[in-house]
């Protein structure tokens, strides 16, 4: 059985005293696919740096909505250069977050808006981070459509920003706050047609029950990937499979 963890930080320093071990050690146990995602010009350049040294590593980058400092014509341009390369296989993660950010909010949209035309010239889809700005986040795409579409990472478990996303041909991501009590997931998780869903981890962070608080890996995107298959009454192996493919499409692998 083969997982794609389709959103993971491998460029985080949590991971600086042990990377290559990690990673050798998700690939044993069955996670053959993963993108080690960007968020900054700095760590979109480590992303790709770890995704050229093994074959089933892939990079994004993008600058996040966390990191507005960030926000340079020089540094968009680089990120762009950089996106050209062929293990790049998405813009992001981009997107708005009115949680931790609420004085820069035109700032953020500017930025979302100038890497959406980045991933239309070149042709690749978006990985969308979105916290407390959902009708924001679904008027931009909207107003600015992205050809090759995205992925609402971690997606907040919101059914209008889901159904909203839907009809707009992204696919949805869910991590391991799906495991969590309280989480009230189901009903979000079933409105998710199984052609337009994905598995992540979002490593180092978002570690699922019963490991809340640790460390995450991409071994753990097996956890997401039961309670999916709990929900949607199928089989781990189902969501696997399905999850696998719909990554290699949205992503063009």
């Amino acid at each position: 059985m083969e997982f794609f963890d389709s959103h993971a930080h491998y460029n985080d320093e949590k991971f600086e005293e042990d990377r290559d071990e990690i990673i050798d050690l998700i690939y044993q146990n069955g996670i053959t696919r993963t993108v080690c995602v960007g968020y900054n010009l700095i760590k979109s350049k480590e992303a790709l740096k770890i995704a050229e040294k093994k074959d089933f590593i892939f990079a994004s980058a993008g600058i996040s909505p966390n990191d507005i400092d960030d926000f340079e014509k020089r540094k968009l341009e680089e990120i762009e250069i950089l996106a050209k390369n062929k293990k790049v296989v998405a813009i992001g993660e981009i997107g708005l977050d009115y949680y931790w950010n609420k004085e820069n909010k035109n700032d953020q949209k500017e930025l979302f808006i100038k890497q959406i035309e980045i991933a239309n010239r070149l042709e690749k889809p978006i990985i969308i981070h979105t916290r407390d700005a959902s009708i924001d986040t679904i008027e931009i795409l909207k107003e600015h459509p992205v050809n090759k579409k995205g992925i609402f990472h971690c997606c907040p478990l919101n059914q209008e920003l889901i159904k909203e996303g839907l009809k707009l041909g992204f696919y949805i991501s869910f991590s391991g706050n799906i495991t969590f009590k309280n989480a009230k997931s189901e009903e979000a998780v079933k409105l998710v047609p199984l052609d337009r869903i994905l598995i992540e981890t979002d490593s180092p962070y978002l570690t699922p029950e019963p490991f809340r608080g640790q460390r995450n890996d991409s071994r753990k995107v097996k956890l997401v990937a039961t309670k999916i298959a709990e929900i949607k009454n199928l089989k781990q192996e189902e969501i696997a499979n399905i999850t696998y493919e719909n990554a290699n499409k949205i992503f063009n692998i």
